[in-house]
């Protein structure tokens, strides 16, 4: 179910992420202020922006799985999840780098933009923890599918802090008082946030199929293992139960 065009989805996603990285290096201007060091920002928006999407994805597959009650939801949420923190480290990452470029240094705490996804990023680390701390199947999938809505709720608050900061400290480049970005960089970005969407989903499929092919086959170990158990004999005193055999007479 999940394999089903993943190699159309594949071609598609390399195809865009090498148009991105093409127009990336030869097709955007550099920018007048910060020079080459920009264009780590074709990389680290897509990042920090799939990775928001992802999460908030996971909160809606939960809560068909709390209305459902269908592990296959529940196991859509956890993937999305999963590779959402992925991407947030990704973020944050390549964000540090930026600024050590950019500012002269890692990290700025005053700055509310890199603190909010910093928090968004911590309290989905608990999410993992949470999960695998409960064994029951049922209760797994229900008190992590409540985790998952409770913080999918969260995420929109990183982008309002984005609108409603007062600091300059970080780039705004969405903003309408700088001026916006040039055309040849819209589309660059546009480009990269594509790639970046389609590598998210073609992942998120990918991960999904190797466990629903992990499930069936476990599923049908179960079932011949019954199967196996009867047809074959017991091991133990199966020497005992033969008949014993007459001496042989020395000529």
């Amino acid at each position: 179910m999940y394999g089903k065009g993943l190699r159309t989805l594949s071609i598609a996603t390399v195809l865009v992420m090498g148009a991105a990285a093409t127009l990336t290096f030869f097709y955007a201007p550099l920018d007048a202020d910060q020079g080459v060091i920009q264009k780590i920002f074709y990389l680290h928006v897509p990042l920090a922006i799939v990775a928001l999407c992802g999460f908030i994805a996971g909160g809606v597959f939960a809560i068909q799985q709390l209305r459902t009650g269908g592990r296959e939801w529940d196991m859509r949420s956890y993937v999305a999840i999963h590779l959402s923190l992925v991407l947030a480290v990704g973020a944050l990452i390549t964000g540090s780098i930026w600024a050590r470029a950019s500012w002269g240094h890692w990290w700025e705490w005053n700055e509310p933009v890199l603190v909010s996804f910093l928090i968004v990023f911590l309290l989905y680390c608990c999410y993992q923890p949470l999960r695998f701390s409960i064994s029951d199947p049922e209760r797994q999938a229900r008190y992590a599918s409540v985790f998952a809505v409770a913080a999918g709720a969260f995420v929109p608050i990183n982008f309002a802090a984005v609108r409603m900061a007062t600091a300059h400290v970080h780039p705004r480049v969405f903003g309408t008082t700088t001026g916006g970005m040039p055309t040849r960089m819209w589309e660059t970005f546009l480009v990269a946030l594509l790639g970046m969407a389609l590598l998210f989903i073609t992942l998120w499929k990918t991960e999904l199929t190797a466990k629903s092919s992990r499930e069936q086959l476990n599923r049908l170990r179960r079932r011949l293992a019954p199967e196996t158990d009867e047809a074959a004999p017991p091991l133990a005193g199966h020497e005992a139960e033969q008949p014993p055999t007459e001496p042989v007479p020395a000529h």
